[in-house]
């Protein structure tokens, strides 16, 4: 196998492990609007969509490498439409991009008593919007 075979399967390796935490993040939220029966926002479909076909699209040209090479140009066609289509899907979550995920907020204090001194420290703990967070995730694996 040639130098350029080794580096189509790394970067549909690459696409596959970028491609399968976002189609999941994307499906929880779809799943979530689907089983609240309210109607899913584009900006999260197109994104569901566009990475969904991606993913199959990078496994079926792995899988079919043999036909892929004598195709090269249909193949890099298609990959040069995922390319447009993944740029309208971060044009479609670019409101995610600005958006602060997480915060430290004070959880209590903890008291010492070293005999003379008393101290007291603040504790603190980080805390996470998920929801935010998947899609910012979604978001940043769209532009890989």
């Amino acid at each position: 196998m040639s130098f350029s075979g080794f580096s189509f399967i790394f970067w549909r390796l690459m696409e596959i492990l970028t491609l399968i935490p976002t189609m999941g993040m994307m499906a929880w939220i779809v799943h979530y609007f689907d089983s609240t029966n309210q109607r899913t926002p584009t900006e999260y479909l197109v994104m569901f969509i566009v990475s969904v076909l991606a993913l199959a699209w990078a496994l079926g040209t792995l899988f079919l490498y043999s036909r892929a090479k004598h195709s090269a140009g249909f193949v890099s066609f298609v990959d040069l439409l995922f390319v447009g289509a993944f740029i309208g899907a971060v044009y479609e979550l670019r409101f995610i991009a600005k958006a602060d995920c997480s915060n430290w907020t004070q959880s209590g204090t903890h008291t010492s008593n070293l005999g003379l001194i008393d101290i007291s420290v603040n504790t603190y703990r980080l805390d996470t919007n998920k929801w935010c967070a998947m899609v910012k995730a979604c978001f940043a694996f769209g532009i890989m």
